[in-house]
């Protein structure tokens, strides 16, 4: 199992550890706890370490259109210094990663895919790529650092660090005397940073962050408390909302595709797709009694009938009650009241509008 290059920083920290995508990082911290984290975030301030996350680059002449033909969304929507959510599929419509694009210029692009798909993501590209152009997997090469909630840019001007970039947008900064890129990113609906040091800076970048939350009365957060945030806001997890068995479509992210462009990986399958509506879609449910939701938990109407399944469940800490992401027959619509089986339990929810809670990402 690969370490992130804060793994001893965690280990002293005493936090408890899990495997994401092949890598070992942190749940949560003691003293403190997922409830406690989530909070900071929506609150103040967090900062996680997702360094599991992949990191790519692809150069050389013609990048733009051959990255253009082969993810969903359209490059040519951002200027150069600006990062896209985008999807890559299969020819079948699947998803095998969605990743955040980062446009340095039209011949040079960064890629942050998730973590147990970058090899694919590579591995896709590669299969494709013409002469001239040349994909790198830097995933062993930054480590990545989140910076979330509404005191975020407090924390970085704490460091010098000027904060007056657009959402999605991204530039080179110093902080610890380390060169870091920085991105007006993240996957918690607050306001905040993305921040990719080398790996060999990684500790004393971290170090200043630390020390920056601390008289803020922030927190240093496990992935525990990114799961509920996320949750919370609806963006989706791969392999939950997103896979090689459900569609951008299905997955209501059609947002993220270019459909004005020109062909791309699945575009046939999801353009007919779109033609022809989705069988299945999915939809926001929320608990109308104590019962918690869990990804896989079967979805029914008052009749039994079976409509899906949850795809992603949890305890909502900022509403205190249950939420879910579940794909549903087509034909559920919001005001809906259906039933999940919550271990051999019937427990009443409401289908209602994404996200659970307000955005305040700009």
């Amino acid at each position: 199992m690969k370490h992130s290059p804060l793994h001893e920083k965690h280990l002293s920290r005493n936090a408890k550890m899990a495997d994401f995508g092949g890598w070992l990082m942190p749940i949560e911290y003691p003293g403190a706890g997922t409830l406690a984290e989530h909070a900071a975030v929506r609150e103040r301030v967090g900062i996680f370490d997702v360094s599991h996350l992949g990191k790519a680059s692809v150069r050389g002449s013609g990048t733009l259109h051959f990255l253009n033909s082969m993810f969903t969304n359209d490059l040519n929507r951002i200027k150069n210094g600006s990062a896209q959510y985008t999807l890559m599929c299969n020819e079948s419509g699947g998803v095998i990663d969605d990743l955040i694009a980062y446009r340095n210029s039209e011949d040079d692009f960064f890629l942050v895919p998730n973590a147990s798909n970058t090899t694919a993501v590579v591995e896709t590209l590669n299969k494709h790529v013409p002469a001239g152009i040349t994909v790198e997997n830097l995933h062993l090469n930054f480590a990545v650092i989140a910076v979330q909630g509404p005191l975020a840019p407090q924390t970085m001007n704490s460091l010098g660090v000027n904060t007056d970039i657009d959402y999605m947008a991204f530039e080179s900064v110093s902080i610890a005397g380390a060169q870091v890129i920085l991105c007006r990113t993240g996957y918690t609906g607050e306001m905040g940073y993305e921040l990719l040091p080398k790996v060999e800076d990684a500790e004393r970048v971290w170090d200043a962050l630390v020390n920056a939350i601390e008289p803020l009365g922030g927190l240093v957060c496990g992935l525990g408390a990114r799961d509920t945030l996320r949750t919370e806001m609806g963006y989706p997890l791969h392999g939950h909302e997103l896979s090689l068995e459900i569609t951008p479509v299905e997955a209501s992210a059609s947002w993220a595709i270019g459909w004005d462009k020109g062909e791309f990986l699945g575009s046939q399958v999801l353009r007919s797709q779109k033609s022809e509506g989705p069988k299945r879609g999915s939809v926001a449910l929320k608990s109308l009694d104590r019962g918690i939701p869990r990804g896989g938990m079967a979805v029914k109407n008052a009749d039994g009938k079976l409509l899906g399944e949850v795809t992603s469940g949890t305890f909502s800490p900022s509403l205190r009650t249950g939420i879910a992401i579940a794909l549903l027959d087509s034909s559920i619509k919001t005001g809906d009241q259906l039933i999940i089986d919550v271990r051999g339990r019937e427990s009443k929810v409401e289908v209602v509008k994404l996200p659970f809670m307000p955005s305040h990402v700009r």
